[in-house]
């Protein structure tokens, strides 16, 4: 069996590639594996167990589409959907109210019965209840708003009032959760040269249509 070998941040486009100019795109609906938490991910440890688990599934996913298929591929990058049900948008200062999904981006290739079977052999060599909870989903944002914050994570605040004052000047409103991509690892990476695609979906102002009339 030939071995294929497909780079699917460059094949999906703006989902992985943003400017540091804020634009509105046209999202796709993509499988994922996901698992849930709440609280402050840096003081919460159920974040980092949380991490670990996602990746253990995915690489045993993508290995196990290697010997099934010869389909080869770079596990993606670690995703973030995070919200504080008690306000309109994401309270960025108040960390403990934060609700959030990790999750990582999964090809066609990993079937429902793949995945499962990717989950269980992650289970039987490390035991946890994180990897019990990662779940394969699919999830559509449609239209959204995105741009690309360069720094640490922590220095975040500022883009992100940008794009919601871009969304605002251009007819739209926020709907559904804020979502950050982590192009950059923080383990190899200084905190300064981190690479975050920050997006928010967005729809009509209820009131554009009156204003544009």
């Amino acid at each position: 069996m030939a071995d294929v070998r497909v780079d699917y941040k460059r094949e999906l486009g703006p989902c992985y590639r943003a400017a540091r100019t804020p634009a509105i795109v046209e999202l796709p609906e993509l499988a994922f594996a996901m698992l849930d938490g709440r609280g402050d991910p840096n003081t919460n440890p159920l974040f980092g167990e949380a991490v670990e688990a996602l990746y253990g599934v995915a690489y045993a996913a993508k290995f196990a589409v290697k010997r099934q298929t010869g389909l080869t591929y770079a596990v993606m990058p670690l995703e973030g959907l995070w919200w504080t049900p008690d306000t309109p948008t994401f309270a960025v200062d108040d960390r403990s109210a934060w609700h959030w999904t990790v999750m990582i981006m999964q090809p066609a290739a990993v079937t429902a019965d793949l995945f499962d079977a990717a989950r269980a052999h992650v289970t039987a060599r490390r035991p946890s209840d994180a990897v019990g909870r990662v779940r394969l989903e699919a999830y559509a944002e449609g239209l959204a708003a995105q741009v690309l914050h360069v720094g640490p994570y922590a220095t975040e605040g500022p883009t992100i009032v940008g794009l919601h004052a871009f969304i605002a000047d251009h007819g739209f409103m926020p709907s559904g959760k804020h979502h950050e991509i982590y192009l950059g690892d923080p383990r190899r990476s200084a905190p300064e040269k981190l690479k975050t695609i920050l997006r928010q979906p967005v729809v009509p102002r209820v009131d554009r249509g009156v204003a544009d009339g």
